[in-house]
């Protein structure tokens, strides 16, 4: 594992834009796993920055979202696929049909995982994946428990999991109970991850992460296992 430190925000995000950016020029055709959340938001940025300015395209490669709310459209605000849209796929030039997000108002949504599961294996695995990291250690809502779910799957958000992301809804009550989640097993098979972690609130978690024992009730510990793993932050271990 790599841990590279960068002094701010702002240079970790363009650090992790060029990962991507060379992963793209490397090989056109990459499958990217996406995240959401605050801490990628300038990454994007730099991502969409380098494409306007000519030295990159995303026209050949493909993308996986991490997760997904059960209950919201893509048309929803608050919608993991409207963040997506938002701030990365409508100002690049991905194809219309080349950025896959789960589909949380699907009306079978154990069929909607099996979907999602069999697309990546077609699409041959994710070659480089994006990661951030909650307070409680999720990666994707992997949220902590007793074991981890291989694919992806359903999983029932904690309170301490609703209760942070209220902040981005009216009120507490309109924040969804569920996701749909690439599973543990999903996020180990990509070929290179980049774990993004920013803010001294997160100190905590990214040594729980690092050097914790791995188990369950730390998700992202899994992540001491992978073999291409680099860690970008702004918190100076």
């Amino acid at each position: 594992m790599e841990i590279i430190y960068r002094p701010s925000y702002e240079t970790m995000s363009q650090e992790a834009a060029r990962m991507f950016a060379r992963q793209v020029l490397k090989k056109p055709n990459s499958v990217l796993g996406l995240a959401t959340g605050s801490t990628p938001i300038g990454m994007y940025n730099h991502m969409v920055r380098m494409y306007k300015e000519g030295l990159i395209s995303f026209s050949s490669a493909h993308t996986f979202n991490l997760d997904e709310y059960v209950g919201l459209s893509r048309n929803n605000p608050q919608s993991y696929a409207y963040f997506m849209y938002e701030h990365l796929i409508s100002k690049v030039d991905f194809l219309t049909d080349a950025c896959d997000i789960p589909n949380g108002i699907a009306p079978d949504l154990e069929q909607e995982c099996e979907r999602y599961n069999r697309k990546m294996e077609k699409c041959g695995g994710v070659d480089l994946q994006v990661l951030g990291i909650g307070w409680n250690g999720h990666i994707g809502f992997n949220e902590p428990s007793h074991d981890m779910k291989v694919k992806t799957h359903v999983v029932d958000l904690t309170e301490d999991t609703i209760e942070k992301n209220a902040r981005f809804f009216e009120n507490i009550n309109e924040v969804p109970r569920q996701a749909i989640s690439m599973g543990i097993g999903s996020i180990m098979r990509a070929r290179k991850i980049v774990l993004l972690v920013s803010g001294e609130g997160k100190r905590e978690i990214l040594n729980q992460t690092l050097f914790g024992p791995v188990k369950p009730e730390v998700p992202a510990s899994i992540l001491q296992f992978h073999n291409d793993t680099t860690v970008i932050t702004d918190i100076k271990l």
